[in-house]
């Protein structure tokens, strides 16, 4: 299945892919850190275990830092 992670392109072979699955695949540290956007929709994390992914989606990882002053 081809789909587009952050701007890049990918081909994936396993299929059914969760978006929780995903992040796995694709060894995302702290995915409990990251939201997702599916095709422009910041998906609840809720949600990462039954929302598969389809040929052609476009997904972001977001992540979110902290930070601080000097």
């Amino acid at each position: 299945m081809r789909i587009t992670i952050n701007g890049e392109v990918e081909d994936i072979e396993a299929k059914d892919v969760t978006i929780a699955r995903l992040l796995e695949i694709k060894k995302v540290e702290s995915p409990d850190m990251v939201s997702v956007q599916l095709n422009g929709t910041i998906i609840e994390r809720e949600q990462y275990g039954v929302k598969v992914i389809a040929e052609n989606d476009e997904l972001e990882f977001l992540y979110f830092m902290g930070g601080g002053a000097l």
